[in-house]
């Protein structure tokens, strides 16, 4: 460590479970996190603050006023411009340190591009609202043998668990399947900030012991919070299923997709499109809806206003229709106004 470095982190070197060394394994750490919401922003602050070395940030959507109630990093100008979440943050996080190097990913985590966004790293952290996602990242990194760091929260519920591939139950083991019957979303059930920046404390605080070596002080446990009732529950994670899809039989079908269908997005009355094969042209595109409608545009995505709906297209061709939950009907209008 530089002299600067040792200042900076000086409180952080003093807490006796870290020191010196464990700082400098921080300094040298890699660590993907998979969406920029509320969970995502927090853990990117917080391990940016922490002398994490590199972040890769992942997330597939755009800032929007109702974020700031609860995502940590963006501002209200954000939101105005509909920056992709990943681009505000990492733009927020090299302000926050300048010595993490950072790197936005405007992009959806796919079996095709999984190797690309969570290859390369010492540890993934959770940042999702679907279990689609979560399957996908659990089969990555039992495949690849990487820690991973499991978070979700809505209404004033919340819950964590890290994943040690060979060495803990994995997703798999503990939901098999996703949850059956209607979930309560942020859109249906609101949610607390208080709920989301403490889950993705404890999430943070299980990354700091993985990425400075000290292992045995990981929870183990699945652990609940519901900071409105105040109670806080821990039961013991469980050793891998020998009968698990993932870390038993090493069958990694999520992984072993071709794509990702048309899904409703959590909280947000909008549904994701992702089935283009080829880069949209986002200027000629603008060109031609501009008769049609309001656009805005900028260099990360363009923005095409057609009452009641709003659709979001990407460089990469993905998608994001506001309005519906209907993905039949998203799918619609991506093949009516951007084309297949």
């Amino acid at each position: 460590m530089t002299a600067r470095e040792r200042e900076r982190y000086s409180r952080q070197i003093l807490f006796t479970g870290l020191g010196e060394t464990g700082q400098e394994r921080l300094l040298r750490s890699r660590v993907a996190i998979v969406g920029c919401g509320a969970l995502g922003s927090f853990q990117a602050d917080a391990l940016a603050r922490a002398g994490v070395g590199r972040l890769r940030i992942i997330d597939r959507d755009y800032v929007e006023l109702s974020n700031l109630q609860r995502q940590w990093l963006f501002e209200e100008t954000d939101a105005e411009e509909g920056l992709p979440k990943a681009v505000a943050a990492a733009r927020r996080v090299s302000k926050i340190n300048t010595g993490v190097e950072v790197v936005p990913a405007v992009a959806d985590v796919t079996p095709s591009n999984a190797e690309e966004l969570l290859g390369g790293v010492d540890l993934i952290l959770d940042g999702t609202d679907n279990f689609a996602t979560r399957y996908l990242i659990n089969d990555f990194a039992v495949y690849r043998d990487i820690p991973w760091i499991y978070g979700a929260a809505v209404g004033s519920y919340g819950l964590t668990m890290t994943v040690m591939p060979g060495r803990t139950a994995c997703l798999k083991c503990i939901y098999p399947e996703p949850p059956g019957g209607t979930q309560p979303t942020c859109e249906t059930a609101g949610v607390l900030n208080a709920v989301t920046s403490t889950i993705a404390a404890l999430q943070t605080a299980e990354a700091l012991k993985i990425l400075s070596g000290n292992l045995e002080a990981l929870s183990k446990r699945l652990t609940t919070v519901d900071v409105w009732s105040g109670i806080v529950r821990q039961i013991e994670q469980p050793q891998p299923d020998p009968s698990c899809v993932a870390c038993g039989q090493r069958r990694f079908v999520h992984l072993e997709g071709a794509g990702r269908a048309p899904i409703s997005l959590c909280g947000r009355n909008a549904v994701q499109i992702h089935e283009r094969s080829r880069p949209v042209d986002l200027e000629e595109l603008r060109s031609r809806l501009a008769p049609l409608g309001e656009v805005r545009a900028n260099e990360f995505a363009l923005r095409f206003f057609l009452p009641p709906y709003e659709i979001t297209v990407f460089p990469d061709g993905r998608a994001i229709i506001k309005g519906t939950t209907d993905t039949g009907l998203a799918r619609s209008l991506y093949a009516r106004y951007i084309g297949a």
